[in-house]
């Protein structure tokens, strides 16, 4: 069997189960349009920049399939992306057993594919060199043994979970399972939350911006824990902030520059492709070039990169949901063109120091 052939095998039997949350498909996150990104190409920039990319999915769920061939036929497009950190995406979890414990399987399955690729076969590219999965701690410290079945099913490569808490009054913007509102708080939830700094484990963070001082509460009452905001921390667009989005900023920036006055907390700088963000590049009758990407993203990275700094600074794909909006390609030269002015030694840390940091990939290679 052919290289090609045997991943694709491998990673698109879509006859394989689905979980119950993919099966609830939402208007939030719309199927890419793989024949209207064709409609631009462009030059690659920068080729040889070494890239880690820190937030990528795996998935299958009715109508979207993406998984470790389309990952790297969006990874072998030009860019020189060296690894790649998966993020839990709630599909291939476990159909049988305690429901607590099914998320393993999401973890099992991509230790497999992570395997694959440290082997060279499928490429240089180290496909999921770094795993983030899921455990519901809002059991408490009941969590503890997910947790460290986790670890085992991740092998060296568990780094930490991600609880998507991302919530608002405008339930059309919430996902099924999204909420309840002001969980970051909840005494249980906290109680779960201790385990991760116990088991030196990460915590991504998936939120709305009206969270961020949310977050910082948490960040503060947890020092010790490493916590990374996922998505500039998600300032909404759409819904009621549809066309808003100039009233959001500002409350989002101040926000954004409280939250980085705790020292345990690191961004994902990306994400802004989502329909909820409201910046509309999947509306245009064309797709947008990196030009006009790096145009609009530049007040949201440059108010992260500033807060922050390079050092607590992750440039994310957030693929394939962010494909709605824009190409692989493009999101990639879009960020290079954000970066022309930063040091060589600014931009190794924002395209894959800092995620290498994070995640402890040094083994890489």
């Amino acid at each position: 069997m052919k290289r090609r052939e045997f991943i694709t095998f491998l990673a698109g039997a879509t006859a394989w189960p689905v979980s119950g949350y993919a099966q609830q498909t939402t208007a939030l996150l719309p199927v890419p349009r793989q024949d209207w990104l064709d409609r631009w190409k462009e030059p690659i920039l920068e080729p040889e920049l070494p890239i880690i990319d820190p937030h990528h999915h795996l998935w299958v769920r009715p109508g979207w399939r993406y998984m470790l061939d389309d990952l790297l036929a969006d990874t072998g497009t030009g860019h020189n992306i060296v690894a790649t950190v998966f993020v839990q995406a709630q599909s291939m979890q476990r159909d049988s057993g305690p429901v607590e414990m099914r998320p393993v399987g999401e973890t099992e399955f991509i230790n497999g594919i992570a395997a694959i690729c440290a082997s060279g076969y499928c490429g240089k590219t180290r496909a999921c060199a770094g795993i983030v999965g899921h455990a519901d701690l809002k059991l408490g410290g009941r969590v503890e043994p997910v947790l460290i079945a986790l670890v085992r099913a991740g092998g060296d490569r568990f780094r930490g979970i991600r609880y998507i808490t991302s919530w608002d009054a405008d339930t059309s913007l919430n996902l099924p399972d999204s909420g309840p509102p002001e969980l970051l708080a909840n005494k249980t939830f906290r109680e779960g939350f201790a385990v991760l700094g116990r088991l030196g484990l990460s915590f991504d963070a998936s939120i709305y911006h009206p969270q961020i001082v949310e977050l910082a509460d948490l960040a503060g009452a947890f020092p010790d824990t490493k916590i990374v905001l996922n998505h500039v921390g998600g300032p909404l667009g759409d819904g009621a902030y549809r066309g808003k989005r100039n009233e959001v900023f500002p409350f989002w920036a101040a926000s954004i520059k409280a939250l980085a006055a705790h020292q345990n907390v690191y961004v994902k700088v990306g994400g802004l492709g989502q329909i909820t963000r409201g910046l509309g590049f999947n509306e245009g009758s064309e797709p947008p070039s990196s030009e006009t990407v790096a145009t609009a993203l530049r007040p949201y990275v440059e108010t992260c990169i500033e807060a922050f700094g390079v050092d607590r600074s992750m440039l994310e794909s957030n693929f394939s949901v962010d494909k709605v909006s824009y190409s692989y390609p493009v999101f990639w030269n879009a960020c290079k063109i954000l970066t022309r002015n930063a040091t060589s030694t600014e931009k190794a840390a924002l395209f894959g120091g800092t995620s290498a940091r994070f995640y402890r990939l040094d083994a890489i290679g």
